[in-house]
């Protein structure tokens, strides 16, 4: 009896090994993920990027598989169990110290990476990583050298961390490190998820940049960052007084370099506005970030003088307020250089605006238009179309301060 007992255990394993292959079975899916776009288009821009998100959420099921479909050899390196002297290499003395010096060796892994000239290198559980470990990873991160060795440009860098309050004995990222890193927020799509475990996950691609317009998004990169730091030139650098911030995105010219790098590729390869916005707002910040986003539109907008030579052909923007930013600027031209034809060229603007958006938007245009009318010049007839407007605009005005007014008598 017992000459048969290894051979039923072995059989049983087997059959449990057949049940495991089949469980991990999977499909994949071309399905829109904002999140998976978002690192896939910063792990081609070559940045690091850092994924926070609670334990279990996905962020290493999700860099197995990015590596997966981009054809990378992943490295999986846990920072918390590692000493400083692996990533700044171990010193190793060699025949005459005083004349050749002490060369510092590289870990096995990083050997391995070299060798094969391409890879990601996934360095997980950031956050649990001591002070003195996080020094050594600011030259891997930055120069992307591990004592004397030189990592290849085959390989990419990604990091994932829990926030401080849900990992196992959790440090605040370090300022330097954390502004070498395009920081984005992991979370889980309920839908991704039932799908995901009944068999089909999305796939992870890297984006189709259209080689014909590289320049033009490099251009428009470089104009929308260098315009809102020229308006705004206290974002150049700002160092967040809070502790806990500071191991987040927030901006300095290392980061608006990565930022200007992230615009141009996302434009490349036609990203939404909610890709890019997750690449801004994880470089430089949450209130940095929106004024680019707000400023990237206001690029796009016509030229006021364009508008005022043919207000008859005139396309203006369908979004309430980017269409109030035009026609506010269309009355500030006319301000700067009044003359009777662009001053009956802004009305007859306003008027094509009435007809084709809402009215609202252009009672604060108009009133302010009208300001500007010099003695000698006659009013036009168009003013009469939007009479009704303003009039109609100015009651409801009256109408609910006089509601706020009753109301708080009460």
């Amino acid at each position: 009896m017992s000459a048969h007992i290894p051979l039923v255990a072995t059989s049983q394993l087997d059959v449990a090994a057949e049940l495991l292959t089949l469980l991990r079975d999977a499909t994949t899916e071309p399905r829109p993920d904002i999140q998976l776009e978002a690192l896939t288009l910063a792990v081609a821009a070559d940045l690091p990027v850092l994924l926070w998100g609670e334990p279990g959420i996905g962020k290493t099921a999700a860099l197995t598989q990015l590596a997966a479909a981009l054809d990378l050899p992943l490295t999986t390196v846990i920072a918390s169990v590692h000493e400083p002297s692996d990533f700044s290499g171990l010193p190793v003395v060699g025949d005459d110290p005083a004349e050749q010096g002490v060369p510092m060796a590289p870990p096995d892994w990083a050997v391995r990476l070299v060798r094969a000239g391409r890879g990601l290198l996934f360095l997980d559980e950031l956050s649990t990583a001591p002070p003195a470990v996080q020094a050594a990873l600011l030259r891997l991160v930055l120069e992307r050298r591990i004592g004397a060795l030189q990592l290849p440009p085959g390989v990419r860098i990604v990091a994932a961390a829990n926030p401080r309050s849900s990992a196992a004995d959790g440090w605040e990222l370090s300022p330097p490190l954390a502004n070498r890193f395009v920081h984005l927020q992991w979370t889980h799509d309920h839908e991704v998820v039932v799908r995901g475990l009944g068999g089909t996950w999305p796939r992870a691609t890297l984006p189709r940049l259209c080689p014909s317009r590289l320049s033009e998004a490099v251009d428009f990169a470089r104009r929308a960052v260098c315009g809102l730091l020229t308006a705004r030139p206290k974002l150049v650098h700002q160092l967040p007084s809070n502790e806990m911030r500071r191991g987040g995105a927030w901006p300095s010219p290392r980061s608006w370099e990565m930022t200007l790098c992230l615009i141009a590729f996302a434009t490349a390869a036609g990203s939404s506005r909610d890709v890019l916005s997750l690449l801004v707002r994880g470089t430089v910040g949450d209130g940095p970030g929106l004024e680019l986003l707000a400023s990237l539109d206001r690029l796009d907008l016509p030229d006021p003088e364009v508008l005022l030579a043919d207000p008859a052909g005139a396309e203006l923007p369908e979004r309430g307020d980017l269409r109030q930013a035009v026609l506010d600027g269309v009355v500030a031209a006319v301000r700067n250089r009044p003359e009777k034809s662009r001053w009956d060229a802004a009305w007859a603007l306003l008027v094509r605006a009435l007809e084709t958006g809402a009215p609202d938007l252009v009672v604060v245009p108009a009133t302010t238009l009208a300001t500007l009318r010099r003695e000698d010049w006659d009013v036009p007839a168009s003013i009469e179309k939007l009479a009704g407007a303003v009039s109609v605009s100015r009651r409801a005005d009256q109408a609910g301060r006089a509601a706020l007014t009753a109301k708080a008598g009460r």
